[in-house]
């Protein structure tokens, strides 16, 4: 008796085709529990979660600010897409409306803007304050890393600004 025979079956019992896929599917599975590699997860257990502030500038053509955003408020925060829940806003700012103005001796002053669409929009600076874990990359909000830079958008039960970046962040002690 032959060690395959003409069908491909070792000992005329089982196929090598069996032997071939049994034997994949082990290392497969091997690989899987044996080597499971490197999280995904930017979060991790036992890292110290402290308060930060983050500061972005907003554009917005409301006429009626005062009752927009105030400080003590909550609104939700979203980064890079992905909602990371509520934050607390800290400070809203009004930045002046400027136009660099050439002195008759050639210095440049900051005056304000005279022309009436100025008015019609606004430049705000917003603190937000929420909690984040400090990791060996920095600052982590829910699951997504945070910087100066990275784009955001609040939403709140008037308003929705998008398109917005962190200015600054600071890591605050407890």
């Amino acid at each position: 008796m032959a060690l395959v025979d003409s069908k491909g079956r070792l000992l005329g019992k089982v196929s090598l085709l069996d032997i071939g896929a049994a034997l994949v599917i082990l290392f497969v599975l091997i690989g899987i529990f044996v080597f499971p590699g490197a999280s995904s997860s930017v979060a991790q257990i036992g890292v110290p979660t402290k308060p930060v502030e983050v500061e972005v500038v907003i554009r917005t053509a409301s006429q009626n600010l005062g009752t927009l955003m105030k400080p003590g408020d909550k609104t939700n925060l979203i980064i890079r897409n992905e909602p990371y829940g509520e934050v607390t806003i800290k400070s809203v700012e009004k930045l002046p409306e400027n136009l660099a103005i050439p002195q008759p001796d050639g210095k440049v002053k900051a005056m304000p803007d005279p022309r009436p669409e100025a008015g019609l929009s606004s430049n705000l600076l917003v603190t937000l304050t929420g909690k984040a874990k400090i990791t060996k990359d920095g600052p982590v909000l829910g699951n997504k890393k945070i910087k100066i830079g990275t784009p955001i958008e609040i939403e709140g039960f008037r308003y929705s600004f998008s398109n917005l970046n962190v200015r600054d962040l600071r890591i605050l002690e407890s």
